[in-house]
């Protein structure tokens, strides 16, 4: 059997594009939402729970069996805990397209992000959190400049503030659950990225965008352009001799991280040029249809049994081996 694919998050601007991608190479697809949405191109959708309610990996489960679904693609950062945590609750040869827990809840948080690139020496805007800082002089003077503030959650990109002037927040009043970094005013990238483990036979997969368009408020430190709402406008292909640095850095947050599978990484230039990592995202992004690479490497881990454990499928057998 080929594979018969459910997409969640489908409502979204993410979930919308990798469904729209299957609905036109001829691949069953089905949508599922907390909300009742259209499908792309025609494709079915179901209304099911939201992610986080007690009921949302149950549902998903029924929906599996009851339609012969074989892959489970999420496009929601929000999903990606409860679905990379479930994976032994579906049955063998279900292929959940989600990165290991670990690494899924180290991409969640742009504060353990930020520290965990950091440690590795890959490079990313100064940062810290607002009780880092006595006050915003120091903050700025800290940072270098103007400075933005952003939600810790990599869900959606809300509440983001730039700060040009030292006295323009109140740092008593800025809760933890933000994330302080250092405005970075240069050239954006975005780096769609199929990340694949060490040791595999397939070969990761790295297509980068420079964005030429408008630039969202709020935008340049640490906001990732890929948020699960965010529009689709991707701006240049960037020609695989250019910019080859580009791809580089991404690959290697991507490997730092430990992510597997389709992940966005913006990056951004400082005014030397220098790059740095400004977000990451561990699932498709808005512009997915962009780099139909992503989806071509995805639809070969299902005919790669020796993708394993990253393939995306359980296999217990791995470990009742390893334990004798």
């Amino acid at each position: 059997m080929g594979p018969r694919i459910l997409v969640t998050g489908v409502g979204s601007a993410a979930g919308c594009a990798v469904a729209a991608q299957l609905s036109a190479r001829g691949i069953p697809v089905l949508g599922a939402d907390n909300s009742d949405v259209p499908g792309p191109d025609g494709a079915e959708t179901v209304r099911i729970p939201p992610p986080g309610d007690p009921d949302w990996v149950p549902a998903l489960r029924r929906l599996i069996d009851a339609r012969s679904l074989n892959v489970v693609i999420p496009t929601l950062s929000e999903e990606l805990p409860y679905l990379a945590a479930a994976r032994a609750g579906f049955a063998e040869g279900i292929r959940l397209i989600v990165a290991d827990p670990g690494p899924v809840a180290l991409a969640n948080d742009r504060l353990f992000t930020a520290w965990t690139l950091h440690a590795a020496g890959i490079p990313v805007p100064r940062f810290g959190v607002a009780s880092d800082f006595a006050a915003a002089p120091a903050s700025l003077a800290a940072l270098g400049g103007p400075v933005v503030l952003n939600p810790r959650s990599a869900q959606a990109g809300q509440g983001v503030q730039v700060l040009a002037e030292a006295g323009a927040v109140d740092w008593g009043l800025v809760p933890e659950g933000q994330i302080v970094q250092e405005f970075i005013p240069g050239t954006s990238y975005l780096a769609m990225v199929f990340g694949t483990p060490v040791h595999n036979a397939m070969a990761p997969v790295a297509v980068v965008f420079e964005q030429t368009g408008p630039r969202r408020p709020g935008s340049g430190g640490g906001d990732s352009g890929s948020t699960d709402s965010g529009g689709g406008g991707t701006g240049r292909r960037v020609a695989a001799g250019e910019a080859a640095g580009i791809g580089k850095l991404a690959l290697a947050a991507v490997r730092v991280l430990g992510l597997t599978g389709p992940v966005d990484v913006e990056i951004r230039c400082r005014a030397d040029a220098a790059p740095v990592v400004l977000g990451v995202s561990a699932h498709f992004g808005a512009s997915s249809a962009s780099a139909p690479e992503l989806l071509d490497a995805v639809l070969a881990t299902f005919l790669l049994p020796s993708f394993n454990p990253a393939s995306f499928r359980r296999c217990p057998a791995v470990y009742a081996r390893v334990l004798g």
